[in-house]
């Protein structure tokens, strides 16, 4: 074999072998690609690989419980959130994400512990103050609710419909029936499609005497999801 053709294949073969290897900050670059896309699999396989090569690593699991968490695996999340929050207490993004793990689990007193811990790190953190707030909504804490959720829209820079759809029920609950209004109104307006939003109006037109904005908002409601009065349930 040729001497050029002989080093050509032996470079080759060592790329084959070393270079293919992702580093942990690129197998973390992609699993963000990948969850932020929705590919909560994928981003928990390239977690797991970089986990594999530096287990002492917070953010890895930070990431794979949030993965995790939005797959629906509760458990595994706090898991890795447990591990994060051991390898480094102050890590707002963990206490947060097991904040939604516990929400899942139907646990909202850890939930509002937790998210309470992360905003104590980070007092800008957005996604804390909604998880509390909608934690305390959950267990009548109506006023911590729409505190909590107020001040989320404020941190949010992007307007969150969530925030705005939750806050109503907030505001519903408590009586306060032209806040809410305004804020279904203002979650419509950032998601036409969001038949959560245009359930409620309906659901409180209805109450309020205002059968014509009532039936437009139940219209919206049967387009979106046509099973939703059928079945009997929210949408």
């Amino acid at each position: 074999m040729p001497l050029q053709r002989l080093l050509f294949c032996t470079t080759a073969g060592l790329l084959l072998a070393t270079g293919c290897r992702q580093s942990p900050d690129s197998l973390l670059q992609s699993a963000s690609i990948k969850y932020e896309g929705g590919d909560y699999r994928g981003a928990i396989a390239d977690c797991s690989k970089a986990i594999r090569q530096n287990p002492n690593r917070a953010e890895a699991y930070v990431w794979r419980g949030r993965a995790r968490a939005r797959s629906g695996d509760a458990d595994g999340a706090i898991g890795d959130l447990d591990e994060a929050i051991r390898l480094n207490p102050r890590t707002p993004e963990a206490y947060c994400n097991r904040s939604v793990a516990w929400q899942q689990k139907g646990d909202h007193e850890s939930a509002i512990r937790d998210a309470t811990e992360a905003i104590r790190l980070n007092p800008r953190d957005f996604e804390a103050y909604y998880n509390r707030g909608t934690s305390r909504g959950v267990l009548g804490d109506y006023a911590g609710s729409v505190a909590d959720l107020t001040e989320a829209i404020r941190l949010n820079p992007h307007d969150d419909p969530e925030c705005y759809c939750n806050r109503g029920i907030t505001y519903e609950r408590q009586g306060q029936s032209k806040e809410a209004i305004a804020d279904f109104t203002k979650a419509i307006g950032l998601r036409a499609d969001y038949a959560k939003a245009y359930f409620h109006r309906y659901v409180l037109r209805e109450r309020l005497g205002d059968y014509a904005g009532a039936a437009a908002d139940s219209n919206q409601v049967r387009r979106i999801n046509p099973g939703a009065f059928t079945a009997k349930a929210k949408p």
